[in-house]
């Protein structure tokens, strides 16, 4: 037996709603609003100036998502900031991926925006990017498929009323985008319950003898790390169901500060924290010092470096210039500098207290030490380095 789709649909919009409710705050107060608060303006105005087709329940074509993603100028003057600075070809793979029925794996190393293309997909594509799984190692079936209010399955036995869906459940009912994050994270035998809900576009309710199948517009965003390989790789069964894009590096120091510039400006106005501009220096040399021992070579070609066990991510960069900021702002004069990144950049780099401070030293004292300008960032690493 079939769910009737408004059936389907009305639990899905009950759960999202009381969702909404519990969570007391407006996208204006919140700390980090969903990609659907924080862009509305943008999301509005590319809808308005969209005269493409779109796909059936997009809220944007195609075109317009991979403009949302990337960035651009509207007819009417009106400025889409980029959310990925990368290759375009990308992202236009990734939305074309989402019109089809094909599901979209995104998998690169640690750092590379997975979480956040996956977001702004899904903002951009379904107007909603809660739907979300998030994967552990502890992450049951249930968060995939659907799970049951035990107070209603006790009293009156198995029904719909207490049926609890999953993410996933609601999105196939809605006809919406549904993440899963950190998919090879989670146990191999609830991976493959994803099998039939990607091949069959139907989750079956055995307790019932119903299923509720997908409607048009349904699709599935996964992410993955390309350094958990082994954790719980993904079955040759799961990852034919998914068209994979691989999210790599910033391909340059300047495309990589631009990134890092424009997340921490964000999170920055966020915090009521100083702007980013005012340390431009300082986040260079940030981004520098992470690609330098990322990639165990200097800038110049001419001296090579051993890497620590760190994956000294954009995403750390981001963490390390924000803290970096906080100091500036409360114990500081508000601009960023060398003493205000050091120990961020410490921590980054320093995750094996034997093997990785032997190289941290040897690039302050070979690398940082005689490079010109850098003495005041090197007399701020020595001190927090003792």
């Amino acid at each position: 037996m079939t769910v009737p789709e408004t059936t389907a649909t009305t639990t899905a919009t009950t759960a999202t709603t009381t969702t909404t409710a519990v969570g007391g705050t407006s996208g204006a107060e919140a700390l980090r609003p969903h990609a659907e608060d924080a862009f509305a303006d943008e999301l509005k105005a590319l809808a308005a100036a969209d005269d493409r087709p779109r796909p059936a329940r997009w809220r944007l074509s195609p075109w317009a998502v991979a403009t949302y993603l990337q960035g651009g100028t509207l007819p009417d003057g009106t400025v889409i900031t980029p959310k990925y600075v990368g290759p375009r070809r990308l992202i236009e793979v990734a939305v074309t991926t989402l019109a089809t029925d094909r599901a979209l794996l995104l998998l690169g190393v640690p750092g590379t925006a997975k979480t956040w293309v996956s977001e702004h997909l899904a903002a951009a594509v379904s107007g909603d990017s809660t739907l979300l799984v998030q994967g552990t190692a502890g992450t049951p079936e249930e968060a995939v498929r659907y799970g049951w209010n035990y107070a209603q399955l006790l009293a009156h036995g198995p029904s719909r009323d207490a049926l609890v869906p999953s993410p996933l459940m609601r999105a196939m009912a809605d006809g919406m985008t549904a993440r899963v994050e950190e998919l090879t994270r989670i146990p191999a035998d609830v991976q493959d319950s994803l099998i039939t809900i990607l091949s069959e576009k139907t989750l079956p309710i055995p307790e019932l003898g119903q299923e509720v199948q997908a409607v048009r517009g349904f699709n599935v965003i996964a992410t993955a790390n390309d350094r958990d390989r082994g954790v719980n790789e993904l079955s040759s069964a799961l990852r034919r169901r998914f068209n994979t894009v691989v999210l790599p590096l910033p391909a340059t120091p300047d495309a990589e500060v631009d990134i890092v510039s424009r997340r921490v400006d964000q999170i920055g106005r966020s915090l009521d924290l100083p702007a980013a501009p005012e340390g431009l220096a300082e986040i260079r040399r940030v981004v520098t010092v992470f690609r330098e021992l990322r990639d165990g070579v200097t800038t110049d070609g001419r001296t090579k470096l051993k890497s620590p066990s760190g994956t000294l991510s954009t995403a750390e960069a981001i963490s390390v210039v924000t803290n970096g900021l906080a100091l500036a702002a409360h114990f500081g004069d508000g601009i960023l500098r060398p003493g205000d990144v050091a120990a961020g950049i410490l921590g980054a780099v320093v995750r094996d207290p034997a093997a990785d401070r032997v190289v941290w030293q040897e690039y302050l004292e070979t690398v940082v030490r005689e490079r010109d300008g850098w003495k005041d960032f090197y007399r701020a690493c020595r001190e927090v380095s003792v």
